[in-house]
């Protein structure tokens, strides 16, 4: 943890006032944390899930796999991962954040690797757009779905196998589709078997929010030249103190329960906000497994319940300018997770321009101390207002804390759904919309669902 701080000064009374909480309500609640901590690690228990084994990966696994995606790396242009969900969010917030902020921007020699596209969406303009940006002959399609039956995911790939054959051939068509799924099940394992496509596969005990120490995300990840060794170290330092039977040297427990007791007293909406471009996608990382984790309407007992936590995303210090107004003067229906980077990859001067007069407080400055003082000028402002708030401390951005920092929101998710006593892993609203999406493609078997979604009948006076 020594890479990795969680500072929870302003979530205590004796910083914000009546909305934080005092060392003897929390030691009071030692024994749920006791019990959320073993729901969540005990193997032999329905808590447990396969994700807390993937940092442990054998080397000789993960030697073969960087071996083959060093050499696609050596062969790529472009390096265009087909997935929505988990299984673009784990790749693209750790390429934003270990990559040049400008990756694809720049030349081949410099980059080093491909140019990455994170496709998660099924605009048509955007896929028009990714094919003016690509050339075919010099690019590579992991094609990502757990489930092997996601609609989005199978639609690009349908498309783009489709102009790769008609452009390259079959036999080479095939050679640039990289599959990720699960052995076995699901239509898109059926067609990579038949196609002769690479696969890599998912253990059926990883959800798609918690993948991205799986091949989901170790494939696209070591093509891109990223150290996923180092990144699983970090992850497994993590995991060790997310593992502490003592509640005050787990972080990731210790958090879950502040926000879940937040959420007991009307604070329903959680910010995550990144004090670091790159760790922007972070943000959205988190939004997703904090979100479909969370938001349950029964609990583990039948109960309805309707719980969660809003997940919402800002960026310091672009968002100080749009939503810290509301955050410190609005209704008290939030905690503010900040994350803040103690060294920066890069050091910027601010000029120090005799001949510019005025501005002498910013001279000879450096955006590092002036992003981290907005940083910490914003959790003043909050703590003033009496608005609880986390502070998360990455010694620097490197593989390791960042392998650490997915650990970390992970088991923290797995505590809260814990102490909710819910399903932290189940989707059924998720299930409901893809059901329905199904039944509007007219795909066989969801003729019911049609029927039912034809009763659900709109009226003409409500449309303006």
């Amino acid at each position: 943890m020594s890479n990795i701080k969680l500072d929870y000064n302003n979530m205590m009374q004796e910083a914000i006032g009546k909305h934080g909480f005092t060392k003897e309500q929390i030691a009071k609640e030692k024994n749920s944390m006791a019990k959320a901590l073993e729901t969540v690690l005990n193997s032999r228990g329905k808590g447990w899930q396969e994700w807390t084994e993937l940092p442990y990966q054998k080397d000789k696994d993960l030697d073969d796999l960087i071996t083959y995606c060093n050499g696609v790396r050596e062969k790529a242009d472009s390096f265009v991962i087909l997935g929505i969900g988990g299984s673009a969010l784990g790749p693209l917030s750790v390429l934003n954040a270990l990559l040049h902020l400008r990756h694809n921007e720049l030349p081949k020699k410099q980059r080093n690797a491909p140019r990455y596209y994170v496709e998660d969406n099924i605009d048509p303009e955007r896929m028009s757009a990714l094919l003016d940006c690509i050339d075919l002959k010099t690019s590579y399609f992991n094609v990502i779905t757990k489930s092997g039956e996601t609609s989005e995911t199978l639609a690009q790939f349908l498309i783009l196998y489709d102009l790769l054959k008609k452009k390259l051939g079959v036999k080479t068509a095939k050679e640039r589709i990289i599959v990720t799924t699960t052995i076995g099940k699901g239509r898109l394992f059926e067609i990579a078997s038949a196609e002769g496509f690479k696969i890599f596969g998912v253990g059926e005990g990883v959800g798609g929010r918690f993948s991205v120490f799986s091949s989901v995300g170790l494939v696209p990840l070591a093509v891109c030249g990223v150290d996923i060794k180092a990144m699983l170290k970090g992850a497994t330092n993590m995991a060790t103190s997310c593992m502490e039977s003592e509640y005050s040297k787990n972080p990731a427990l210790l958090s879950a329960f502040l926000q879940v007791k937040s959420m007991e007293n009307g604070k329903n909406i959680s910010i995550m906000m990144p004090y670091a471009d790159s760790l922007k996608f972070m943000a959205d990382f988190y939004g997703q497994l904090w979100g479909e984790s969370l938001g349950k309407a029964v609990n583990n007992n039948g109960k309805e319940v309707f719980v969660g936590q809003t997940p919402a995303k800002a960026l310091g210090v672009t968002d100080q300018h749009s939503q810290i107004q509301l955050y410190v003067e609005g209704p008290f229906d939030k905690v503010v997770t900040f994350i803040a980077v103690d060294k920066f990859r890069k050091t910027e001067m601010i000029a120090d321009d005799s001949t510019i007069t005025g501005c002498c407080f910013l001279k000879g400055q450096t955006l590092n101390d002036l992003l981290n003082f907005e940083r910490v000028a914003t959790e003043f402002a909050l703590r003033k207002a009496g608005r609880p708030n986390f502070t998360i401390i990455l010694s620097e951005v490197n593989a390791d804390t960042v392998g650490g920092l997915l650990m970390y929101f992970m088991y923290q998710t797995a505590f809260a759904g814990a102490l909710l006593n819910i399903d932290t892993y189940n989707q059924l609203g998720v299930e409901e919309g893809k059901k329905a999406t199904f039944a509007l493609l007219g795909r066989k078997g969801y003729e019911e669902k049609m029927t039912e979604i034809k009763s659900a009948k709109k009226s003409d006076d409500y449309v303006i």
